[in-house]
């Protein structure tokens, strides 16, 4: 892809996610290169840029029902100060468009507090074609009380589109994007957030990626199981105490509740083809405590 870029001399590229860190990750010639900007969309940007390009690097966001895309920002060498800014953030909504991080009784969330990312303004969808049962579940509109109530600066005539994408403000006005609601599960009655847990994951510096999938819905007894991939691999085997330093990095800001039961070390996270969780896929060995344990099998 780089040596095509160069060859065609392409000015603006707009790239998926995966492809774009890819080229993040190639070393560009200080000459001979057109290319000024490099847009990348589609997924979770995981990296910054560390060393010289000979463009600006730009990550989107924007749901298919949401033309063309709803927040921007460029994204240039981070300092990151706080855990907040690990990962690039998906920026500000972009010109006629209105972003609004909502609780789960749709009232808005102050600065720093997850909540559902909604969309309105210009662009945005007016349903979905010959479905009006998903139409209503996802979209509603402006001028019911609840909205009315706490959004009053939009038409009467607009709707709101409810992602099911979790996001809170940052400081600097930007939004962090954390996962999808839909990756929520109930464990002894409290209600766990699986992208949370993989978020703190990632904040370990030995950590390269993590995933966290549940398992013994079959049986009544569910559990969590976190898949690792390090920065270093084999660090579980070489290092079984690795384990428990995970969870003690854990605890220092999430409850007990949250804590994966087993841990795994993986070298790559499985992903289906259009770049989801692929849970088929997953190892049954793992570890705990530093002791090889088996794992009930994915179905």
């Amino acid at each position: 892809m780089k040596t095509w870029l160069i060859k065609q001399q392409i000015t603006i590229s707009f790239q998926p996610t995966q492809v774009a860190q890819l080229l993040l990750e190639e070393p560009w010639p200080e000459d001979g290169v057109a290319l000024k900007r490099l847009r990348a969309a589609g997924d979770r940007l995981t990296i910054y840029p560390t060393r010289f390009y000979p463009f600006r690097l730009y990550n989107l966001y924007g749901p298919t029902e949401d033309t063309v895309w709803t927040t921007w920002t460029e994204v240039g060498e981070n300092s990151p100060g706080t855990e907040m800014v690990k990962f690039p953030p998906i920026g500000k909504p972009a010109a006629n468009k209105q972003v609004y991080i909502l609780s789960r009784e749709l009232k808005l969330q102050p600065m720093g507090v997850m909540g559902e990312l909604c969309i309105a303004g210009m662009g945005l969808a007016r349903g979905y074609l010959n479905n009006p049962g998903l139409t209503a579940e996802k979209f509603f509109p402006v001028s019911s009380w609840y909205a009315r109530f706490y959004i009053s600066h939009i038409s009467p005539m607009s709707h709101i589109y409810r992602t099911g994408d979790l996001a809170r403000w940052l400081p600097d006005g930007n939004i962090q994007f954390l996962g999808r609601i839909d990756h929520q599960l109930k464990i002894r009655g409290y209600r766990i957030e699986l992208g949370e847990i993989e978020n703190r994951l990632k904040e370990h510096p030995e950590i390269k990626g993590a995933a966290v999938i549940s398992k013994g819905e079959e049986k009544g007894d569910i559990y969590l199981c976190a898949y690792i991939v390090c920065n270093t691999p084999g660090m579980f085997k070489k290092t079984p105490p690795m384990i428990t330093a995970l969870k003690d990095f854990l605890a220092r800001s999430l409850p007990d509740y949250m804590i994966p039961a087993y841990f795994t070390e993986i070298e790559q996270i499985p992903l289906t083809p259009n770049g989801k969780i692929d849970e088929r896929h997953y190892p049954n060995q793992g570890w705990q405590e530093g002791k090889n344990i088996q794992h009930h099998e994915i179905k």
